[in-house]
């Protein structure tokens, strides 16, 4: 087996990658890892404002908070001011996936909601108070 490895090595990392894992005549290659990789910077929390003119224009919200990194601002007086019974409807499926995320979700002012990922949570006074039906 010890040929194998050192044939499976030589193929993948050349004649300068030997790996005997005997001793002190062992040698190994280090890969560098960049950490500014895509990874590294979704670290970071967004801040994202969307306005929501159709029961469809939450889509990019819903998947932004699947993903963890975004705390999504809408704007609904577009919809509010459209269709009701729409907005009512946008409203539901956003407290759904805010529950299945382990979200929070709250309305402040008249026009705009803010829903958060599982690591935030809304403070509430009397200006901003939870979403209900």
């Amino acid at each position: 087996m010890g040929r194998a490895w050192e044939k499976l090595t030589e193929k993948f990392m050349g004649n300068h990658g030997n790996f005997t894992g005997e001793g002190d005549e062992a040698k190994t290659e280090y890969l560098e890892i960049d950490t500014e990789s895509a990874g590294a910077r979704r670290s970071k929390v967004i801040v994202k404002p969307y306005v929501v003119e159709d029961f469809d224009d939450i889509k990019p919200s819903l998947d932004a908070l699947r993903e963890g990194y975004t705390i999504a601002l809408l704007n609904i007086k577009p919809l509010k001011e459209k269709d009701m019974a729409e907005l009512k409807r946008a409203v539901n499926k956003l407290k759904k996936t805010c529950d299945a995320i382990g979200g929070d979700i709250a309305g402040f002012g008249d026009d705009w909601i803010v829903v958060t990922p599982s690591f935030a949570q809304v403070h509430r006074t009397k200006q901003t108070e939870e979403v209900e039906d």
